[in-house]
């Protein structure tokens, strides 16, 4: 493949400082690992913070990435409308500097204070330079429909009072970007009448051999057909997760008799109250809660043992853990949404219900543990489904439409 150029983007993954040095998300420092191979260079603004380094965070300095080619800018994390205005001048300048010497920009956006890939798309725009958005979900609608979920009273007012600044403040950036990247149909379909050129893209981070083999895929169709019902979820317990909706389902399914094992790994603010309505249902012994699983091959392992995965999505995002469970031969059951919807529409590798329907999402559980031939042909099905996603692919064709357009 042929490099070219450099790429300046923002990321809002943030950089956490210690006494050791600096560490990024394991999967943030992969995609920088894959930028750079279609890139002579690459630059990454990133927010920079200090303190408890989270879940899945890793040194740089013990990553295989070229760090003669790959630069890192960190900018203050300043999410409070205070900080925002602290650091403004100083990050704007920082930003511009960067602009000017870059070849192709692309930026993540998504909120208001705080959000520098905004104020480098309209540094970018003021300079009359081509660029590219990024987003990954609507986080205006994300906003406002967790509003309701905080338990501060003053956030919960705040947050109904932004998103519709949010909304605004994405349509004006959107609509003087050159390009825009939009990770999943969800946030495509929204945000596509508002661009210039906007393009369909995924953001993912699995390899051809992260893939379920055919041989695997056979012993799972043949395994399928009597047993428990093996369930997971692999994500936070957060409120846009749906967590409690996943519970009432699990409940509806012991109620009608189904015989399962559930589990979901991940971490989150909502995983106590999870625990506490698991114990409420009586299904302690039913559902595993593995908290946050730092070895990738471990929660891959878990998602090709399941027989479906059950996820209750109660926003517009592009979550990845849906193409996860597809290249694993897990069919995805859950919340209709143009995202799910987009990823099993070749070959229906999946069961969709209307949002927010959890009487109807348990009983299309309940079908498919009574009908296991139909099972196994879902699972069939899912794996055709996520055949064409893998890094490599995925970042080869951003590359491109970035080199394309711009």
């Amino acid at each position: 493949m042929t490099k070219s150029g450099k790429l300046l983007i923002y990321a809002p993954v943030p950089l956490v400082k210690t006494d050791t040095g600096l560490h990024l998300e394991s999967q943030a420092c992969n995609g920088l690992r894959l930028w750079a191979e279609h890139f002579d260079e690459v630059v990454c603004m990133n927010p920079v913070t200090s303190g408890a380094l989270p879940d899945g965070w890793i040194p740089i300095s013990d990553t295989d990435l070229d760090m003669a080619r790959i630069r890192l800018v960190p900018l203050p994390m300043a999410y409070r409308p205070d900080q925002f205005a602290r650091h403004y001048r100083a990050c704007r300048d920082v930003i511009r500097d960067e602009i000017a010497k870059a070849d192709y920009l692309s930026f993540a956006i998504g909120g208001l204070t705080g959000d520098w890939g905004s104020v480098a798309a309209w540094q970018a725009h003021r300079a009359g330079l081509p660029f590219a958005i990024w987003t990954d979900r609507v986080e205006s609608e994300v906003v406002r429909r967790t509003a309701s979920s905080n338990d501060l009273w003053r956030r919960r007012v705040r947050a109904r009072l932004e998103h519709r600044l949010m909304w605004w403040w994405e349509k004006f950036i959107i609509r003087r970007a050159t390009l825009g990247l939009f990770h999943g149909k969800e946030t495509f379909d929204t945000y596509a009448p508002y661009c210039e050129q906007p393009q369909l893209v995924h953001d993912i981070h699995l390899s051809k051999s992260d893939h379920i083999a055919p041989e695997q895929v056979q012993a799972k169709v043949a395994g399928v057909a009597d047993g428990p019902l093996h369930i997971v979820y692999t994500g936070r317990a957060s409120a846009m997760k749906g967590p409690q909706d996943w519970v009432a389902v699990l409940a509806r399914l012991n109620a009608q008799g189904v015989d399962f094992r559930a589990t979901w790994l991940g971490d989150g603010p909502d995983l106590a109250e999870m625990k506490a309505l698991v114990a409420a249902s009586g299904i302690e012994a039913k559902v595993h809660f593995a908290g946050f699983v730092d070895d990738r091959d471990v929660v891959m392992q878990h998602l090709r043992d399941a027989h479906i995965f059950l996820f209750c999505h109660k926003t517009p995002e592009s979550p990845r853990c849906l193409i996860e469970a597809l290249v694993s031969a897990t069919p995805i059951v859950g919340y209709d949404g143009s995202y799910p919807s987009d990823l099993i529409a070749a070959h229906q590798g999946g069961r969709l219900v209307p949002l927010d329907d959890v009487a109807a999402l348990a009983e299309a559980v309940v079908a498919l543990d009574q009908d296991r031939v139909a099972l196994a042909d879902l699972i069939k099905r899912a794996a055709r489904d996520g055949e064409p996603f893998d890094e490599d692919s995925v970042f080869e064709h951003r590359s491109e439409i970035i080199k394309a357009c711009l």
